[in-house]
């Protein structure tokens, strides 16, 4: 007598000749191709099928897992995945504001407005409405950055270290560029300045230390082969203690003598006193062209608060030098962030409006009071989501503005700290814990720091966008 077949509907052990065909399953799914066409859903079929062949091949699938509805269903949320972008808005409560890894500075809303309408039209990014003819898109921002940093021309590439490569490559393309041993600057990606005076061609000659040069070594290393001095302000980094650099007035002097540019690489350059704020003061551009600098690059998505961009100002023959180089096209800005950068610097014209229209500026200066009012509304809240396994307190604590800008300057702020319960495996609950806000709908990035998960709640202005998404976090712990 022949055993009986096991049931598909039962928990029983999944059969390989059960498993439905990519056509079967193709033909019980006709909606969700009528959606999104054949291609993309039959191979996340073949794809969902052949790991089910072998979870079933190892015994490791129930003959249940095979029937038609099921596998469509699954077969949904593949083609869901597949079509979900990579890059998602998270929530910032790291205590950096203008963190690198977060995408840096957030976009105001007066550029992000018009944004889709201009992009998915043609614009005049490279014609003269004036004229009718070519226009240069430089073209777009070049007077407002003159106005507001008072230089005679201004040019633009895609960031900031594109924007010191060109420079040096432009003005110093095989001969040798002058900067101090304390300059000698490494950002993000193990960018090192020596290597990008490499790249554009140049010879670097280091004068001076680490931690003292003077205005004589700057003058004993000129020659006939020099081409450049260059200034290189330490955005990342502070040398403190027995120190000594010459001021940007004091090097341009020398350059000038001997009939020589001074470039300055401010990096995460300001376009106001942050001083009026509280906050420490930065140096500008417009202060490093009044002291003599022939030409100054600074970042657009650090303390500008705009998109990233490379932007270099300076003197008309120098900026036309630069912009006339070869390489200035490989390294242009495309129209999405050139809009977004003439909206950005538009806010500027109205200094006085800046903390209530430019994210970056409104954030920095957010009342403490405002930030701890905040957390002790939350606390009982995120408390009930992670309880009994961990405990929710608020705390003061000290953030950061970030993005290699003003590197020792803290921000007095508020939080929550988050404690496992019970004394055992904490790095093990910590990282249950970090990763259940990973996986949130708006994942939520906060710091391990002292056995505990800190919430730093300076960029959370509305604190909708956790308490919501507190009950999916209760349930991920469970």
């Amino acid at each position: 007598m022949a055993a009986p077949q096991e049931s598909v509907v039962h928990g029983s052990k999944a059969n390989p000749k059960d498993l439905p065909s990519t056509d079967k399953l193709l033909r019980h799914c006709a909606p969700l191709l009528a959606e999104h066409g054949h291609t993309l859903v039959a191979a996340e079929a073949r794809h969902l099928l052949d790991a089910l062949r072998l979870r079933v091949l190892a015994g490791q699938a129930s003959a249940a897992q095979l029937a038609l509805e099921p596998l469509a269903q699954q077969l949904a949320q593949r083609v869901q995945q597949r079509l979900s972008p990579r890059m998602r808005a998270v929530i910032n409560l790291t205590g950096t504001v203008i963190h690198t890894n977060l995408g840096r500075a957030l976009l105001a809303d007066a550029a992000l407005q018009p944004l889709l309408q201009l992009m998915a039209s043609p614009n005049n990014l490279e014609y003269d409405l004036g004229s009718g003819g070519r226009g240069d898109r430089d073209d777009v921002v070049e007077g407002l950055l003159c106005e507001l940093t008072g230089a005679e021309a201004a040019t633009v590439v895609n960031n900031n270290a594109a924007a010191v490569l060109l420079g040096i490559a432009a003005l110093a393309r095989g001969r040798e560029v002058i900067v101090s041993r304390g300059e000698l600057v490494e950002i993000g990606g193990a960018f090192r300045m020596p290597d990008v005076m490499a790249s554009a061609g140049a010879v670097m000659v280091e004068v001076g230390t680490t931690n003292r040069t003077h205005a004589r070594d700057y003058e004993q290393a000129i020659n006939e082969r020099t081409a450049l001095l260059m200034k290189v302000h330490t955005s990342n980094y502070q040398v403190q203690g027995f120190t000594a650099a010459v001021q940007e007035a004091e090097l341009a002097a020398i350059a000038h003598a001997r009939g020589l540019p001074l470039m300055s690489d401010l990096g995460s350059g300001a376009l106001v006193d942050l001083s009026q704020w509280g906050l420490p003061a930065e140096p500008l551009p417009q202060q490093m062209l009044a002291a003599g600098c022939d030409v100054v690059s600074f970042s657009g998505d650090k303390l500008l608060g705009g998109p990233q961009a490379g932007l270099i100002v300076g003197r008309l023959d120098v900026i036309q030098k630069i912009r006339k180089f070869p390489m200035k096209r490989a390294l242009r800005m495309s129209k999405l962030p050139m809009a977004v950068l003439e909206a950005t610097l538009r806010l500027y014209l109205r200094p006085e409006k800046l903390t209530e229209t430019l994210p970056t500026l409104r954030l920095l200066t957010r009342p403490l009071a405002v930030i701890e009012a905040q957390a002790r509304s939350l606390q009982p809240l995120v408390h009930a989501a992670v309880a009994p396994r961990y405990a929710v307190v608020t705390a003061a604590m000290q953030g950061q503005i970030g993005s290699g800008s003003l590197p020792v300057a803290r921000l007095p702020s508020a939080g929550l700290v988050i404690a496992p319960q019970g004394g055992r495996n904490l790095g093990s609950a910590l990282d249950k814990l970090s990763r259940a806000l990973r996986e949130l709908p708006e994942p939520v990035i906060g710091r391990i720091a002292d056995d505990k998960l800190w919430l730093d709640l300076r960029c959370l202005e509305d604190s909708a966008h956790l308490s919501r998404q507190l009950p999916a976090l209760q349930e991920a712990l469970a």
